[in-house]
């Protein structure tokens, strides 16, 4: 994965953490879950996105933007994205989420991207985020 990002995480643990589900930490009380992860990454997504937007049709209205990125960093899409960097298979879920199909799920997939921005956010800011965004929003 961490070559589809184009970025080899330097603290393992923080990619770990962004792969992890809520119900695998619950199992495993000394673990931390994506979700704060994926509070940061959401933040960071949607002001590439903005940025990307607002660089690509500087003229365009807010009201012609903001739906564009809202389709842009919705659950489907992002989910769409989590799929091609082939997530899924790496999550550590809980064992009812994982019966479940939890590797496939949409929210779930959804929330282990926005993890995985967040932690590349922490581990080198936007300058590590906004190509891996680019790359994403070309799908």
């Amino acid at each position: 994965m961490e070559a589809r990002l184009g970025h080899a995480f330097g603290d393992r643990n923080l990619l770990l953490q962004a792969l992890t589900h809520r119900s695998y930490a619950n199992e495993h009380p000394s673990t931390q879950d994506n979700e704060g992860l994926a509070f940061l990454g959401d933040a960071v997504l949607q002001l590439v996105v903005t940025e990307q937007l607002w660089q690509a049709t500087p003229g365009d209205a807010v009201g012609v933007l903001t739906p564009r990125r809202a389709e842009m960093v919705s659950g489907v899409s992002l989910a769409r994205w989590a799929a091609r960097l082939e997530l899924g298979p790496l999550l550590r879920l809980g064992r009812g989420e994982q019966q479940q199909g939890g590797q496939v799920k949409e929210s779930v997939l959804a929330t282990a991207l926005e993890a995985v921005l967040g932690a590349l956010y922490l581990e080198g800011g936007l300058p590590v985020v906004r190509p891996v965004v680019a790359s994403l929003t070309l799908w």
